[in-house]
């Protein structure tokens, strides 16, 4: 089995692939589109990506990505995210000037790099910067990324655990081309349209407030071509094949001008 995720080996991505899929073989892609692709082309079995961050958000370019591409969720996975400072071996902490990684880590240990006088600058990828570090050899520049970068690029960890806020987790899905009959606690993620009248977004919520169907995750997006009208991404605790979940959606269809489901999916237990 191979997996893609997007980034450099090390990615927290990728540990996360590792996490969840077990030891399966990994495709680093340079962009979220190359992930979508390497399912879609089959080059991979299947694909691991962020969807949102407890302290960031959401990542508004992979719900535009899961309606482009005609492929399933079929599992989510919850990552602790710990970010470590490193630096050449043998380079001392109070050495370090400045802090490269991806502008989301970075943005997590703002109130650490402000305390410690380290100026953050942005690269591409958590993992990236590591390499990036390695390549040029210098002793004032430390990176932000995970302890398996460290090791893989046989760098200096610094000090581990420098992120501001602890609870920094990130909420990932495992994407494929065919969908999945989950046992147990499942989640089914949707995306719809509705008209632009009032009440519209209140009668299609209510389909499952009426079957005390759990919403856990709501997002609206533009709807691209169509400016001021968005489409609603909806995750819920339920299966399709179980009867309530399709009475839901049936009633749900009678309100939306587009009904897509994405996926039905085991929720994963933190």
């Amino acid at each position: 089995m191979k997996v893609a995720f997007q980034g450099e080996a090390g990615a927290y991505s990728e540990q996360a692939v590792f996490n969840f899929f077990g030891q399966v073989g990994t495709r680093p892609c340079e962009s979220f589109e190359a992930v979508f692709d390497a399912v879609v082309s089959k080059t991979c079995d299947s694909a691991l990506i962020p969807i949102e961050n407890s302290l960031a958000g959401s990542i508004h370019q992979n719900y535009d990505l899961l309606l482009r591409h005609n492929l399933q969720i079929v599992g989510e996975y919850f990552l602790r995210v710990q970010h470590c400072l490193i630096s050449m071996p043998g380079v001392k902490k109070e050495d370090i000037r400045k802090a490269i990684s991806h502008a989301q880590a970075l943005g997590q240990c703002a109130a650490y790099l402000r305390s410690h006088a380290i100026k953050p600058e942005q690269v591409y990828d958590t993992a990236g910067s590591v390499k990036i570090l390695k390549e040029s050899g210098a002793i004032d520049v430390a990176a932000i990324a995970s302890k398996r970068a460290a090791e893989l690029y046989g760098m200096q960890i610094l000090e581990e655990g420098i992120e501001d806020n602890p609870e920094n987790y990130t909420r990932f899905l495992a994407i494929q081309s065919e969908s999945m009959r989950p046992e147990g606690e499942a989640k089914t993620s949707i995306v719809f349209t509705l008209k632009n009248v009032p009440g519209s977004l209140f009668k299609a919520t209510s389909v499952f407030a009426l079957r005390d169907i759990d919403l856990t995750k709501i997002e609206s997006r533009p709807l691209q071509g169509k400016p001021w009208e968005y489409l609603f991404y909806i995750d819920f605790i339920g299966a399709m094949h179980e009867d309530v979940t399709k009475r839901a959606l049936d009633h749900l269809a009678e309100y939306a001008v587009m009904l897509r489901v994405l996926g039905s999916y085991p929720r994963f237990k933190r």
